[in-house]
């Protein structure tokens, strides 16, 4: 009986499915590097059958349809693993298709891994994706409970599929947000971990965290009326890291224009500096914060002050310039905020770094 109560499923995800392949066929046909030779499948039809089949038996019904008629979009190399999404988190087509085949693609990689390498990799160790300079990431491990973390998702349907050339896994959520107003910023909006040199995570007392996605930052930023803001932080971002290492979050406020951008005047450090706090801020926080209440920045000894009602519309303004477009942008680790004009440092003359 409980079996039969849910008959109503299967027509549902046979239509997402056929959608999302028809969109996964018709986004690799219409791409502009379509025009080049396609390469060869790497994968035989039997095996893409047989992982397709088992991934159905296991409920992932979209992503088995998927890799049923469109295995070019996973097997782009001699090994892959792909971590499969659940279908409830996929029944939204009415995302871009270039989205959808971008998400799936930073679901797969090029390297063959068993829940059994996964646990031999240190906590916090990156590995590559399909997605061009998108990365995953191992963010816990707990190898006595046989559990696994990639981008703080669990792996909830491990080895579903161990062929000599495929692994295939089951999580519980897409590894990266599937909001519209994300997916608008284009394959930049997928939420993927900065690794280091050493491929691995920074790591602080709570144990591994994501690196702030600074790319991302300035790619909003100049993307919208922001352009100047973008290119002073841009100029002297490797300064700002080189003093913040364990920078984990902040709050930008973003002002339509910027001096001393144009020149290579020394100021325009200080002045970027001033317009970020080193930890997050909603609208709604800082609202709550009293009247003259300091806001720390990344330029020391200059703090910033909330200031309220004094020729403000809307009520809440930092140093009196009010906040005209509340977090425009935001993460779990940034958010930005639009002001009407640039913060002027009260400290000019002895400003220091």
């Amino acid at each position: 009986m409980a079996s039969c109560s849910h008959w109503w499923h299967a027509p549902v995800y046979f239509i997402a499915s056929a959608v999302l392949a028809f969109i996964a066929i018709s986004t690799a046909m219409n791409s502009p590097s379509n025009n080049a030779t396609r390469p060869t499948r790497p994968t035989s039809n039997y095996l893409s059958l047989n992982a397709s089949r088992t991934l159905r038996e296991s409920g992932f019904n979209i992503m088995a349809t998927l890799l049923l008629i469109s295995p070019e979009m996973f097997f782009l190399s001699p090994n892959t693993t792909i971590f499969a999404i659940k279908d409830s988190s996929l029944v939204n087509t009415s995302l871009p298709p270039w989205f959808l085949k971008n998400l799936l693609q930073y679901h797969t990689s090029p390297l063959k891994l068993s829940m059994e390498d996964v646990f031999k990799k240190p906590q916090g160790s990156c590995f590559p994706t399909l997605v061009d300079r998108k990365k995953l990431a191992v963010t816990k491990i707990d190898a006595k409970e046989r559990l696994a973390e990639i981008n703080h998702v669990l792996v909830s349907h491990p080895d579903m599929v161990l062929e000599r050339r495929i692994t295939i896994h089951g999580v519980l959520a897409p590894f990266s947000s599937l909001r519209s107003k994300d997916v608008y910023f284009g394959w930049e909006s997928i939420q993927a971990p900065i690794c280091d040199a050493n491929s691995s995570l920074v790591s602080d007392a709570n144990g591994p965290r994501i690196i702030l996605e600074w790319t991302r930052i300035i790619h909003l930023l100049s993307s919208h009326r922001f352009v100047s803001f973008a290119i002073g932080l841009n100029s002297v971002l490797d300064r700002i890291l080189a003093d913040h290492k364990n920078l984990s979050s902040v709050t930008i406020f973003a002002p339509p224009e910027l001096e001393f951008v144009a020149s290579s005047s020394p100021m325009l450090e200080k002045i970027v500096r001033l317009h970020i706090l080193p930890q997050r801020a909603t609208y709604i926080e800082l609202a709550a914060l009293p009247d003259k209440q300091r806001l720390r920045t990344l330029l020391p000894d200059e703090d910033l002050k909330i200031t309220k009602g004094v020729g403000v519309t809307q009520g809440l303004a930092i140093n009196g310039v009010e906040i005209a477009a509340p977090e425009i942008f935001s993460s779990k680790e940034f958010i930005v905020h639009g002001i009407t004009q640039a913060f002027k440092i009260a400290k000019f003359p002895n400003a220091s770094r």
